[in-house]
């Protein structure tokens, strides 16, 4: 299947369920719709439906007709019309899906994930306008985030906020705390000049432990399991559920960041991780939490290109030997993690993957290796070290690199060139 995260993931709306609150009143509901509605264009025609390719002859005149009825009633529009746009962003998101879904993700045509964007949004509009739970809304609009791609000047992300602004927050939850202290061979430096850190670390391609970088950030004191429920329990994201991603078992799942905590993170019934996701741009909220690190200027790359993802999970999840094609800075929230380096040129030593797809990932079980299949596993010096929170690990590029969380954790990355 194409889409990450795809499977039996449907794209219908979601039934509203009692456990997401009543529904907003007659009057609340009025200054709700005048809210979404602004960050409409103010007249039909602004609303161009415009795509990046071609589409199915049937797919404009459901869109037009979708149209049609936001843009029909002087005011919000009414319950009849509401549940013809709700069934019409059914529709679209329905046959869009079989779109996603067909071939390779990489080949999946722009168009088609503009439509089932357009899908998403008719079907969000269509929850406010009938008084329904916001989550159901929500849920749209995440769903219209991962899968799709931007119409309107992104405008699901600019819904989503004004959307979450009228949810209540979540239950509070503690987080846990590690005391561990630990032991490493990595050098550690704390608040080296941008000049000390190119030439002794980024030139060479050595990697460090960077101290003081981060104490700045807001997330160091805001963000915590607890934080998580309040201000993204209802956002839908996407879940490995397995150890580690060459296990056959593995596999992904979208579901709410409530439901992962509630699964993975509190009860740990087995293993789930949101891993390599790029949740700040989903929510960005909590972008405003976490800064770039002033060396990644150092880099021959715009801002722009520096990927920033989100990695929260529970004590035991594990990242297997691979390596990675950018720089990496990874910065430790909360939580602690045990971390192997190995040098590019030890690659030969480390087995690497035949196949294509993991051709960047070791056959070798780092901390049960089989030296009987994998005897020269034995000669790759490594480096470690327990990453605590407040550190930033330098990864070069091409560095070979296992990771294993010791407790509840989350960690931010950047990639950058």
């Amino acid at each position: 299947m194409a889409a990450p995260g795809g499977g039996a993931e449907g794209p219908a709306a979601p039934a509203a369920d009692p456990a997401e609150g009543p529904a907003a009143g007659p009057a609340a509901n009025g200054a709700l719709w005048a809210e979404v509605r602004a960050l409409l264009p103010g007249a039909e025609e602004g609303l161009t439906l415009a795509l990046s390719g071609e589409v199915e002859d049937c797919v404009l005149p459901l869109l037009r007709r979708a149209r049609g009825l936001l843009y029909g009633a002087a005011g919000r529009p009414g319950e009849a019309a509401a549940a013809a746009l709700r069934r019409l962003g059914d529709v679209l998101r329905d046959y869009s899906w079989e779109k996603l879904n067909t071939g390779p993700w990489r080949e999946v045509s722009k168009a088609w994930r503009q439509v089932y964007t357009y899908g998403c949004l008719f079907g969000a509009l269509a929850e406010v306008a009938a008084g329904r739970p916001l989550a159901s809304a929500v849920r749209l609009c995440d769903m219209g985030l991962l899968m799709g791609a931007s119409v309107l000047d992104n405008v699901l992300a600019r819904l989503v906020r004004v959307l979450q602004a009228h949810l209540p927050r979540g239950k509070r939850r503690a987080a846990a705390e590690g005391s561990a202290k630990p032991e490493d061979a990595l050098p550690h430096l704390h608040c080296p000049s941008l000049e000390h850190f190119r030439d002794n670390y980024l030139i060479p391609q050595k990697p460090v432990v960077l101290e003081g970088i981060i104490d700045h950030w807001p997330c160091m004191k805001k963000w915590s399991v607890d934080y998580f429920c309040q201000v993204a329990g209802c956002r839908t994201v996407p879940v490995e559920l397995g150890t580690r991603y060459t296990d056959e078992e593995w596999s992904q799942k979208l579901m709410t960041v409530g439901d992962f905590i509630n699964q993975y993170i509190v009860n740990e019934n087995s293993v789930g991780y949101l891993a390599q996701h790029q949740l700040f741009d989903q929510i960005p909220e909590l972008k405003e939490d976490i800064s770039i690190p002033d060396y990644c200027c150092l880099g021959e790359g715009e801002e722009d290109d520096i990927t920033i993802n989100a990695w929260f999970g529970p004590e035991g999840t594990i990242s297997p030997l691979h390596q990675d094609p950018q720089q990496n800075f990874l910065a430790q929230v909360f939580g602690r993690k045990y971390i192997r380096l190995y040098s590019p040129q030890d690659s030969e030593n480390l087995y690497p993957h035949e196949s294509q797809i993991l051709h960047n990932t070791s056959q070798v079980d780092v901390e049960d290796p089989d030296l009987v299949k994998f005897p020269n596993f034995r000669k790759a010096a490594f480096q470690s070290c327990i990453l605590m929170p407040g550190q930033v690990l330098f990864i070069p590029v091409k560095y070979w690199h296992y990771v294993r969380s010791l407790d509840i954790s989350f960690s931010v990355s950047f990639w950058w060139s």
